[in-house]
């Protein structure tokens, strides 16, 4: 196995391979180094993934700051008691134990301040834990417009927790005794590295019972449709042959995504650049949320030390020393900060307590996943004739005296994993819009939802444009599907006619919600007026009733 190590400037190869031919136990020695180096993780890239997770935060909360009293306050369409009716039965959330605006405010900005820390490295352990809880809580505030993305973030939130994220680049490095570790190795690595490459591999095995996708047709039916196409997704769908390569290429990726871990060396950059390059590539063309920032955040596990020596080397060849880089800002910004904010030392009883915690928790957890893994791979078969049904591998897991534990928590805590079905196993081949005919009091029919008079013609050639934030589409699916047994659907209606007497001081006596689908095909992907419609009234709210 070959390690890399930096010293100033100086890159320096330590080999402990030995031969094959030395007997057994070298043999033994051999397969046990190269697994321990499939989950070896470096601490720079420990370090990375940290920032990211924190920043991820902090643009979550300023995003949905955006929509701060429509989606998150009781004067807005999802009240308190509507939210803990959406959520799992047992979900926790501290957004739960305050109703008044300024106190969910307060909320907000204390996530914020910790996410902050998590940035830093201060108390990373306390800072993982706690942003985490505040992740779950808050997406169990408003369990309508989530999508896969803050599911994944949620789970790698969780897997954060037992990672050494403080070891490098953080407050808590400069508080710390004696060196840090330059990679780390062991069950908590491997199960955060399994999650995406479950993630990966489930979703392309449910790709691979579809014929759309073995032929290549699938990624430009995606791109068809514009109420998520955004950005450059007009422009590449223009060009639907390369499209469909592109989606074969990704395919195939999902399915080989296990050698992310079996692949070291410059091998694994290769094969982590590519799944950063698919996802960098969705985020510039179809609007699924912060799922493709989410993935690269967890991709970043996978970057084991050779990534940072060959990285140096480049960088210094086109004249960037990062070892002057990382003295200036250790030096005018890390040692200030670390100087300012208190040092916090745990007894030494208190700190072996804590790590046998942590050693029992990552125990009960693996010994969690290994039981839902084999109830998997006793389903494999059913993924294969497309008959699997994550459902019913859950019910076979609360079945069981363990199983139903681990689901109690994990339903709480929202990190129950998903069937990971994204645009899988058929892709989907319709386009979406909304007309909300609102009837007034004089008799006038108007478009409520698209601010317009009524008609069925596309509310713009950019459909996608409909919903004024990407958790809007998601909150659309579940006003359209009637969560809460129509509930959330009778709440936006009643919203709706009381924002419309607001704006133009005009009532309204009820509200039709019509859902108009596109059907697409291969030949009119960029050609909207090409393609058979439908109409289907999926309820009508009276106002003021």
């Amino acid at each position: 196995m070959l390690l890399c190590s930096v010293t100033g400037d100086v890159v320096v190869t330590h080999s402990s391979a030995r031969p094959w031919s030395d007997g057994p136990q070298a043999a033994l020695r051999r397969l046990r180094g190269y697994l321990l180096g499939c989950v070896s993780v470096d601490t720079r890239s420990l370090a990375t993934f940290r920032i990211l997770l924190g920043l991820l935060v902090i643009a979550d909360l300023l995003l949905r700051a955006r929509n701060f009293g429509f989606y998150y306050t009781d004067g807005g369409v999802v009240p308190q008691s509507l939210a803990e009716r959406g959520a799992a039965e047992h979900a926790f959330s501290v957004y739960y134990h305050v109703s008044e605006p300024e106190s969910i405010a307060a909320l907000f900005l204390l996530q914020g301040a910790f996410a902050l820390a998590l940035v830093v490295g201060y108390r990373t352990r306390a800072a993982t834990v706690v942003s985490f809880l505040f992740v779950v809580s808050l997406d169990h505030h408003n369990p309508f417009v989530l999508s896969y993305a803050d599911t994944l973030f949620r789970l790698l939130f969780f897997w954060a927790i037992f990672l050494p994220l403080g070891e490098r680049w953080s407050v808590d490095a400069l508080h710390a005794e004696g060196p840090r570790r330059q990679t780390v190795a062991g069950v908590a690595t491997a199960l955060a590295m399994a999650q995406m490459v479950f993630m990966y591999f489930l979703n392309g095995v449910h790709k691979a019972t579809s014929e759309t996708w073995r032929s290549g047709d699938a990624a430009p039916l995606v791109f068809g449709i514009d109420e998520m196409t955004f950005l450059l997704g007009d422009f590449v769908r223009a060009f639907p042959t390369l499209v469909g390569y592109g989606g074969l290429v990704w395919f195939s990726m999902l399915l080989g995504s296990f050698l992310l871990i079996l692949l070291h060396g410059r091998l694994r950059i290769a094969m982590v650049a590519l799944f950063v390059l698919g996802h960098a590539s969705f985020a510039v063309t179809v609007r699924i949320g912060a799922f493709a920032y989410v993935a690269i955040a967890g991709l970043t596990l996978f970057l084991q030390s050779g990534f940072w020596c060959d990285a140096g080397r480049v960088a210094r060849r086109l004249g960037v020393d990062p070892a002057t880089i990382e003295t200036r800002v250790r030096t005018t910004v890390s040692i200030p900060l670390a100087t300012t904010l208190p040092t916090v030392r745990l007894p030494a009883r208190v700190d072996r307590l804590k790590r046998a915690v942590s050693v029992l928790a990552i125990g009960l957890v693996a010994g969690a996943m290994l039981l839902v893994v084999a109830l998997a791979v006793l389903n494999a078969g059913a993924v294969a004739d497309d008959t699997y049904d994550q459902d019913e591998v859950n019910a076979l897991v609360e079945e069981h005296a363990v199983g139903g534990h681990v689901y109690l928590v994990a339903e709480s805590l929202g990190i129950r994993q998903p069937e990971w079905s994204v645009f899988a196993p058929q892709p989907r081949t319709t386009d979406r819009y909304y007309v909300f005919g609102g009837r007034t009091v004089d008799g006038e029919r108007v478009d409520v939802f698209n601010d317009r008079a009524f008609t069925w013609d596309r509310p713009g050639d950019q459909l996608q444009k409909q919903h004024d934030t990407y958790r809007m589409r998601f909150f659309m699916n579940s006003v359209r599907r009637g969560s809460v047994g129509g509930d959330l659907t009778a709440s936006y209606g009643e919203h709706l006619c009381r924002t419309y007497a607001e704006a133009y001081d005009i009532e309204l006596s009820h509200i039709s919600m019509f859902e108009v689908t596109e059907r697409i095909t291969l030949e009119t992907i960029d050609d909207p007026s090409g393609r058979e419609s439908d109409r289907n009234h999926f309820y009508r709210h009276e106002c003021g009733r």
